[in-house]
This record gives C-alpha cells, sequence and structure tokens, in this order.
C-alpha cells in the first residue's frame, strides 16, 4: 500500500505534488485507480484551471465516492488549490454555477479585486490549535487564482466540531485553508512554497500515522 496517492483526473499540478511528497521521504504514486486511492494511508486532490472542468474529470474517476468513503473512515484528504474549491457546494465561473463534491456548505465564486489573478506569496490568518501550520504560521505561501470560497457556516455546529478556518487576504477576506478533521485543504499551493510548503506537506503526512 503507498503511502499517499495524487488522484490522476487530468488536472493539477501533479509533478510538483509527487516532488514535494517525495521531498518528506513518503512513498507516493499518481494514480486514477479506484481501489488505490481508497486504500492509500493519504489522498491528495490537486487542482489546477475551471472549477466545473475540474468536477467533471472528478466524476470520471468516482471521486465523490472515494473521498467519502476515506472520511466516513477517517482517512486522511488533502485538497490543493481547485482540489479545495471542489470541496463545497457549488462554484460560480462566468456566470455558470458548477456543483462540487458538497464537503462543506458554501459557494466559490471570483474574489472581489482589481487585479486577478492573485498571484505571488502571501501571509496566512491562522487559527489558534492548528495543525497545518504547526511551526510555520508566521510564512507566506504561494497561491495563483482568482477564485475562492468567502465563508464556511455549518448550519447546525452545535452538533458537530467546527473545523479550523485560516484566511488570507487579495483586496478582500477570503479562506486559504481548512482543518476539519481528515479532510484538510489549501487554495494555495504548498507544492509550490518553498521550505514552508514543505514543512506543511509534512505536518499533513504526520497525521497519517495518527488513523
Amino acid at each position: 500500500m503507498n503511502d499517499v496517492v495524487v488522484l490522476d483526473y487530468g488536472f493539477g499540478n501533479v509533478r510538483s505534488v509527487l516532488r514535494a511528497v517525495e521531498k518528506n521521504k513518503a512513498s507516493v504514486k499518481l494514480s486514477a485507480d479506484f481501489n488505490e486511492a481508497l486504500e492509500a494511508k493519504g489522498l491528495i486532490i490537486p487542482g489546477v484551471g475551471a472549477f466545473a472542468a475540474c468536477m467533471k474529470g472528478l466524476e470520471q474517476v468516482r471521486a465523490n465516492e472515494i473521498i467519502d468513503r476515506r472520511l466516513v473512515a477517517n482517512k486522511p484528504v488533502l485538497g490543493i488549490c481547485v482540489g479545495m474549491q471542489v470541496m463545497f457546494e457549488s462554484g460560480w465561473e462566468h456566470g455558470i454555477k458548477s456543483e462540487g463534491l458538497g464537503q462543506w456548505p458554501g459557494i466559490v465564486d471570483q474574489i472581489n479585486a482589481p487585479v486577478l489573478p492573485h498571484m505571488g506569496f502571501n501571509s496566512i490568518e491562522v487559527a489558534i490549535g492548528s495543525k497545518m501550520f504547526s511551526e510555520i504560521a508566521q510564512e507566506q505561501f504561494y497561491f495563483l487564482h482568482s477564485f475562492a470560497a468567502k465563508k464556511l457556516e455549518f448550519r447546525d455546529s452545535s452538533k458537530i466540531i467546527n473545523p479550523l478556518i485560516h484566511y488570507a487576504t487579495h483586496f478582500e477576506q477570503f479562506i486559504a485553508a481548512v482543518e476539519n478533521g481528515p479532510l484538510w485543504a489549501t487554495q494555495f499551493h504548498p507544492e509550490k512554497s518553498g521550505p514552508a510548503g514543505l514543512k506543511l506537506i509534512n505536518n499533513w503526512l504526520e497525521t497519517l500515522d495518527e488513523k
């Protein structure tokens, strides 16, 4: 069994992600195989491009079922960039609404900013108690996007443990990362964020042995 599978669905900065995991001394494989993705200790969902196109690719490899089953079994999943956005209920691009994977309530839409895309390194407003940002809370991370989720609010939070939500700002505040039990996700690219990004991936890898 691989420590980590990077889901191969036709989208994502997969080579950089594979290298980042390998630099942290974990075994990793790029795969579209249902059982390999389901059984790996950790699963990474990368994503680059349009929300709707990524969703079509994810549907072809049955990603919704894979992610649902992994989360029920408390098996870690890490979404990166559009791989984070698709965890929300829906995304709006160019006036068209696309359904997401629906792991979290909320909508992904365009950042209200005069300069897009939001590109380059930016700091994070890290929530207290974060494992994701352990030892790197003051670092900056690399972003490349024009769309983002702005809110993550569960309708009946009294019955669940609320996730840790981390924010960044590019003219307006948006969600930069989320820690929600076995489901972690980043709007930025840790695989392109230098030593801080490698440390974040290592922090995620350390959770694989906790499950």
